[in-house]
C-alpha cells in the first residue's frame, strides 16, 4: 500500500511516517507541508491512500476538508483518511456527505495508536467509512432521540450508532451478540424506515450514518 501523508507540522509528519513505515506492505511515498503540495504529490504518485490534516495552510480552517474532497473526485482510487486535533462534527459530515466511500476521519491522537493506525488504513483503503469513535460519544451525549430518528425501533438505533462507529456487519453483529443475518434485517429496516433509496450512485450506509450524524448534531445545536 503507497501512502501519502500531508501536515503543515514536520514532527507530525514525521511521526506518522515513522509508523506507517513499520507496517508490513505499507511504504510511504511522499508527503506535503500544504495542500497544493499534497495536490501535486498526490497527482504525480498516484497513491493508494493519502492522509489528510484538516487545518492546513494558509487559513487552517477547512483546507483539508476540501482537499480531501477534491482527491475523491479526480483520483477515485485513492483512499482518504482526514486527521483532527479535535472532534469537528460539521467536518466530518462535510467528509462523508455525497455518499463517498473510501474515506475516513479520526483524531490524531488515536491515529498515533498502532493497532488503530492500521485498522484504519486497511479499511478505509478497502473501501470502507470510518468514523472516529469519540465523534460518535460526542453526539450520543444528548438524552433526548432526535425526531429524525425516532421512526427506528430501540435496536435499530444501537445498530446505527455502532455503523457509524464504522463497524461492519460482523462487528456489529458480534457487539450486540446477534447474527450477522439479524444485523442485516435490521439495517434494511433502518434503510427503509429512513426513506433511503437503493441507487446506482449513493452508498445506503454512508447515507444512513449521514442522517444519524445530521439529526444528533442538530439536537446539539444552541436554542434547539
Amino acid at each position: 500500500m503507497r501512502i501519502v501523508v500531508a501536515d503543515d507540522s514536520l514532527i507530525v509528519r514525521a511521526g506518522l511516517t515513522r509508523l506507517l513505515g513499520a507496517i508490513d506492505a505499507v511504504e510511504v511515498v511522499g508527503e506535503a507541508a500544504d495542500v497544493e503540495q499534497l495536490h501535486r504529490v498526490v497527482a504525480h504518485e498516484r497513491p493508494d491512500l493519502a492522509m489528510v490534516d484538516i487545518r492546513m495552510p494558509p487559513t487552517f480552517t477547512d483546507e483539508g476538508i476540501r482537499a480531501a474532497g477534491r482527491i475523491r473526485r479526480e483520483y477515485p482510487a485513492v483512499a482518504v483518511l482526514v486527521l483532527s486535533q479535535y472532534v469537528e462534527t460539521a467536518f466530518a459530515m462535510e467528509l462523508l456527505d455525497g455518499g463517498r466511500t473510501h474515506v475516513g476521519y479520526l483524531l490524531k491522537d488515536r491515529v498515533m495508536q498502532r493497532a488503530t493506525l492500521i485498522d484504519a488504513v486497511r479499511r478505509v483503503s478497502a473501501g470502507d467509512v470510518v468514523v472516529d469513535p469519540a465523534l460518535v460519544e460526542l453526539l450520543l451525549a444528548a438524552p433526548a432521540v432526535p425526531e429524525a430518528l425516532a421512526v427506528l425501533s430501540d435496536r435499530e438505533r444501537e445498530v446505527l450508532v455502532l455503523m457509524a462507529e464504522g463497524l461492519t456487519d460482523r462487528g456489529v453483529a458480534e457487539r450486540l451478540g446477534v447474527s450477522p443475518r439479524t444485523v442485516g434485517t435490521h439495517i434494511q429496516h433502518i434503510f427503509d424506515r429512513l426513506g433511503i433509496a437503493d441507487t446506482a450512485t449513493d452508498n445506503r450506509r454512508v447515507r444512513a450514518v449521514l442522517s444519524y450524524l445530521d439529526a444528533s448534531s442538530e439536537r446539539r445545536r444552541p436554542g434547539q
